[in-house]
């Protein structure tokens, strides 16, 4: 198949539109819900709206003999999804994304260990250049250490090793059934916790975690599309730009507006990510919430 890299880019910036909006909706849910509802609303939503994909390709495919694998990423994408959800709840939306968006460096650590992969100078450069920028967004220096941007940041670890059983995963498995075995595995632990934690949510809440699982499933697919059509190194950079449309929505929807530390990390942080993503083959499917 030829590599088409200027649809690639337009399917991939969408995907990232469409991932930041789905932020917006999480934001405003989150207002009112506990993290635990937002969750399960997502993946079940999500679920539903990833039905209609999975039928028209059949259940014929979705038989495995990897399930201990599946539900390693299930479980990672999930705790993953849930620390993301509690930063996006508590801390600037444009922040909580960055801050989940810095898992690229965190698959260069677990790769190293995992795949036993050489260490090279530029890779070295953009890991150093990319704790930097986390840093500068923590601030940790001025007592402002938040609880939530330490979960922003566990989330990107937790999707990291995500991303990586992804990548074992998709030697043997097909994207549809790796992304079925996720939703459903996500959906069903997602339940769990609303003994607990349940809320009825109001009309609009429902409308807006709806639009939530719309988003997720759509952004998902553009993003596995955009991955289909060119190589990963020439996508990568495009997905970057979810946190600048997070930051623009969280500056409309909730007048939040980042200090120069905060931009100089983001910069930091997203050319650190750039230069590990073009380092390596990424796996076809990616997920930042």
């Amino acid at each position: 198949m030829p590599d088409h890299p200027l649809r690639g880019a337009y399917c991939a910036t969408l995907a990232a539109l469409v991932f930041a909006f789905m932020g917006v909706a999480v934001r405003y849910s989150s207002a009112s819900l506990p993290t635990e509802m937002v969750v399960f609303l997502r993946n079940g939503f999500g679920l539903v709206f990833l039905m209609p994909w999975i039928l028209r390709r059949g259940f014929t495919g979705l038989a495995t003999k990897r399930l201990t694998a599946h539900v390693l990423r299930a479980l990672s994408g999930l705790a993953a999804m849930y620390c993301f959800f509690y930063a996006i709840a508590h801390l600037h939306l444009g922040k909580a994304v960055l801050l989940n968006y810095s898992s690229p460096l965190f698959i260069t650590i677990i790769a190293l260990v995992w795949y036993k992969e050489k260490v090279s100078a530029q890779v070295i450069f953009a890991l150093v250049t990319g704790f930097i920028g986390i840093c500068l967004i923590l601030k940790p220096d001025t007592g402002i250490l938040e609880q939530a941007a330490m979960v922003g940041l566990l989330s990107a670890l937790l999707a990291a090793i995500a991303m990586v059983t992804i990548r074992d995963l998709s030697s043997t498995e097909p994207t549809t059934r790796i992304v079925f075995y996720f939703s459903v595995t996500a959906t069903v632990i997602s339940t769990v916790p609303l003994l607990w934690a349940w809320q009825t949510p109001a009309v609009p809440v429902l409308l807006a975690m709806a639009g939530a699982g719309l988003a997720a499933t759509a952004g998902q697919l553009l993003l596995t599309y955009s991955y289909s059509l060119a190589p990963a190194p020439q996508i990568s950079p495009y997905t970057y730009s979810a946190v600048v449309f997070a930051a623009i929505n969280g500056w409309i929807f909730w007048d939040e507006r980042p200090d120069a530390y905060s931009v100089l990390g983001a910069i930091l942080v997203i050319t650190a990510g750039i230069i590990t993503l073009q380092r390596r083959t990424m796996p076809r499917i990616t997920e930042p919430d």
